[in-house]
């Protein structure tokens, strides 16, 4: 086990400086920041000052190169708007971000996983039919339009739920978080339903195709000859092995909900990090947009560690394996 978590650690390494080289060539070819920070009115040595002060009268791999020192120290550089670490700017946003994304992969879990293993013990079942078919819907519709038609129905049509912002929030561990305020969990209902349908209906069709193929195994049926009950063979047999796919989707899924939480908060005007990054793409804030992608690069590279983890003590024959080779 500890060579496998090495081999992984040396291998993120690597991930995380070639992303770095990759997303701060990127942002730094796209556009320039001066035009949108400087009026038109301005002389060519107020220009230049501004220029000199950002450090973008330099090379671009001296920019880099102090970029990855800072980096290293912590430091991902201030803000061009804002005039304050791009890290503590996102900092301040990513509880929100975070949160959002924890109660939309709960919802795939409590929906997703029991109605796969219903759709995957009774396919013939008309309610499983109408599970299959609610996930296709689930997989085809546009986030946008979705979270549109949720504010229309229930926050302006029923006025059951509000239909922007966070709501009240507590101090947990030192961050602010709204789902342990009833105010809170009203206001975040709507957007993590909204942010989870495609998950729910992956893990839908996810858990029916594992629970099809596990329950003609033979392990289920010699734990059926032995006498064991049904609900005994579901729960502990069936599941434990099933969940080695959903657990590795769910983890890498779980990435995916805060990188890509973008349209979610936008329309939902949810203060976190996706509705921080459309702004600053909008402002050509280079600090924040690397800043930002290199914490979301980092983020799905300890969730790749954690899910290789958990899916070596799931399955040894993985970590074995990794060792031999």
């Amino acid at each position: 086990m500890t060579v496998f978590i090495i081999r992984r650690l040396m291998q993120s390494a690597i991930v995380v400086f070639v992303m770095s080289f990759l997303v701060f060539g990127g942002v730094n070819i796209v556009g320039d920041p001066v035009e949108m920070m400087v009026s038109d009115e301005a002389d060519q040595e107020e220009r230049e000052r501004v220029i000199k002060s950002m450090g973008l009268d330099k090379p671009w791999y001296i920019q880099y190169g102090k970029f990855v020192t800072n980096a290293l120290q912590g430091d991902l550089g201030n803000s061009f708007v804002y005039g304050e670490p791009a890290l503590q700017i996102i900092v301040q946003r990513m509880p929100a971000t975070f949160e959002l994304a924890f109660v939309s992969l709960l919802m795939s879990i409590i929906i997703g996983i029991p109605f796969g293993v219903w759709a995957g013990l009774f396919p013939e079942r008309f309610s499983s039919k109408i599970i299959m078919s609610g996930s296709i819907v689930g997989f085809s519709l546009p986030t946008f339009w979705v979270g549109l038609m949720m504010i229309m129905v229930f926050a302006v049509m029923l006025g059951w739920l509000p239909s922007t912002g966070r709501g009240d929030t507590v101090i947990v561990f030192g961050m602010e978080l709204s789902f342990f305020t009833p105010d809170g969990l009203s206001h975040i209902f709507l957007p993590a339903l909204n942010l989870a349908l495609f998950n729910t209906s992956l893990v839908i069709r996810l858990t029916r195709a594992g629970v099809r193929e596990a329950i003609h195994m033979d392990y289920i049926k010699f734990a059926r000859a032995k006498g064991l009950s049904y609900r005994r063979v579901i729960m502990v047999h069936l599941m434990k092995n099933i969940m080695i796919p959903v657990v590795t989707v769910l983890g890498l899924e779980f990435g995916g909900l805060i990188a890509f939480s973008v349209v979610t908060e936008t329309v939902f005007a949810w203060p976190g990090m996706g509705k921080l990054i459309i702004e600053s793409i909008q402002n050509l804030d280079r600090p924040i947009i690397v800043a930002y992608l290199m914490i979301i690069v980092l983020v799905f590279v300890v969730i790749n560690l954690v899910v290789d983890i958990l899916y070596s003590i799931l399955d040894p024959r993985v970590r074995l394996q990794d060792v031999s080779s």
